[in-house]
């Protein structure tokens, strides 16, 4: 289990074992908004582990204020995007030789969302995500950075074929997501509330991921991605733009390069 946050993760944990007592879980501790963290985590997961059959990129931040990550990234697109990214690619030898094993079923699970419609109409911003990008507001730059996710999950598909890789959109849980959005006090107490009355709860949230994680292989496809729930989303619009994508791939591969990956 990867987590910034040491104590938050151990409450998790103990959280999962009252309920599943033989449940095997370690603390990786790993802060997606670091390239050296998320470096140092690939690196302890790879002396200490011999497979990885499903990775599930689950973790980032949500209508934050402005910002910039560790290594010079607009904070959303730097941690949801570019964090996830780069563990990914870290743990590609792994997951390749996984799927090289007999019977092996690889996964990579990007979860993305919904609000990706609200990103810029342009597309992505690629020359000004190493700035704060204040011109557009938080909820555009969370919508920024879901794009991306959408778009890594269908190169990666395209490249890596005996991988499957899917994004997807969990809905809208009962967490505590919003906890960022200290930038605007009208637009989070809005999210709050329509959180209270629109969303469902964390078990019913966790269920599109863990079925793109482990349902039939026929019935999860490669490069697709899904709403609640399990159902595959087929829009012509700007999230289906494979040049884009190729644009995001090629770039984010340029950046990685420059940091020395």
């Amino acid at each position: 289990m990867g987590a910034r946050n040491a104590g938050k993760a151990e409450e998790a944990i103990l959280d999962i074992k009252r309920e599943v007592p033989s449940a095997e879980i370690v603390f990786l501790e790993m802060d997606l908004a670091s390239f050296a963290s998320i470096k140092h985590a690939a690196e302890s997961f790879l002396s200490t582990s011999d497979r990885l059959d499903i990775l599930i990129n689950n973790a980032g931040v949500f209508a934050s204020p402005p910002g910039l990550t560790e290594d010079g990234y607009e904070i959303q697109f730097g941690t949801n995007y570019m964090g996830s990214a780069l563990l990914t690619r870290l743990l590609l030898p792994i997951l390749t030789k996984t799927a090289r094993t007999s019977g092996a079923d690889v996964r990579v699970v990007n979860i993305s969302s919904e609000i990706y419609r609200n990103a810029p109409k342009a597309g992505l911003l690629l020359n000004q995500v190493k700035t704060p990008l204040t011109k557009i507001s938080t909820v555009a730059r969370y919508g920024h950075s879901k794009l991306a996710n959408i778009y890594f999950a269908k190169s990666f598909a395209q490249r890596f074929t005996n991988i499957k890789s899917v994004a997807l959109h969990p809905g809208l849980v009962q967490t505590n997501i919003g906890g960022g959005m200290t930038a605007n006090r009208i637009l989070s107490f809005i999210f709050r509330l329509f959180t209270s009355v629109a969303s469902v709860d964390v078990s019913t949230g966790a269920l599109n991921q863990l079925w793109a994680s482990v349902a039939d292989p026929a019935e999860v496809k490669s490069g697709a991605y899904y709403i609640p729930f399990f159902k595959e989303v087929k829009r012509t619009g700007i999230e289906s733009d494979m040049e884009k994508a190729e644009e995001l791939w090629q770039w984010t591969e340029k950046e990685f390069k420059e940091h020395g990956f």
